[in-house]
């Protein structure tokens, strides 16, 4: 069984009040792999306050005429040790492509990174069937850099879940969990490769969602802000 990683990103939000004492719930445990993923500005404390910390975003040039960015070599040389790829903001927002997500995984890899690579698919393309395509084509690209690497997770969040209070029934999570490591290359030891959910998990699902077979933990996007919500959250997955 593999150990649940629970993931907090916490955007564009200033760190949680209390997350950085020696008690606040976004430490790792033996049961549960924590990690923490605030802005820019507070990688730097949550380090320094002995967080498993990751970024949300990082380029993978090393340097360059690349005015705003931050370089994924960067981010290491700071002491992150997880790197958010493809999240479905970045690929809203900032037009990110399969291919440039796969790109950054790959450099995530190179330095040691830990990539969480981010997939879903929209509502419409929900309504018009079209799920396994999409989760399809955002995962081609990946595997055919990434060649049987498996030190990398994945996580599926639904578009039409993430910010809007709705969240996938747990039966229809574990289809597309399921399909998704149905995907991975025979030689990607694709047993050891964690698949979590990140479409509006919250205490109140959290235990249906984690007892799924295929789902490995979660990324948690607005109940991270949340010390309590979060915690109860690690402690479902914890059982």
């Amino acid at each position: 069984m593999l150990k649940p990683l629970i993931a907090a990103n916490w955007k564009m939000n200033p760190i949680p009040d209390g997350a950085l004492e020696n008690s606040s719930s976004f430490r790792s445990s033996e049961s549960v792999d924590v990690v923490v993923f605030p802005t820019y500005l507070d990688l730097q404390p949550c380090i320094q306050a002995g967080l498993i910390v990751g970024a949300q975003y990082g380029r993978n040039e090393e340097n360059g005429a690349f005015t705003g960015d931050i370089s994924i070599i960067m981010l290491k040389n700071l002491g992150c040790a997880y790197i958010l790829c493809g999240h479905s903001e970045r690929r809203l927002y900032h037009n990110e492509t399969n291919e440039q997500v796969a790109q950054q995984a790959e450099s995530a890899l190179n330095v040691g990174l830990h990539p969480i690579i981010c997939i879903g698919e929209t509502a419409q393309e929900r309504e018009e069937g079209r799920t396994e395509e999409v989760l399809k084509s955002q995962l081609t690209p990946i595997f055919e850099i990434l060649k049987g690497q498996n030190t990398f997770s994945i996580a599926y969040e639904p578009v039409w879940a993430i910010g809007t209070g709705l969240s996938a029934t747990p039966e229809i999570a574990q289809k597309a969990h399921s399909f998704i490591r149905s995907l991975l290359p025979p030689n990607s030891s694709g047993n050891d490769i964690r698949i979590l959910y990140g479409g509006s998990m919250k205490p109140e699902n959290a235990s249906e969602l984690l007892c799924q077979s295929d789902i490995n933990g979660g990324l948690i996007g607005g109940a991270s802000l949340d010390q309590k919500k979060f915690l109860d959250i690690v402690n479902i997955a914890a059982k």
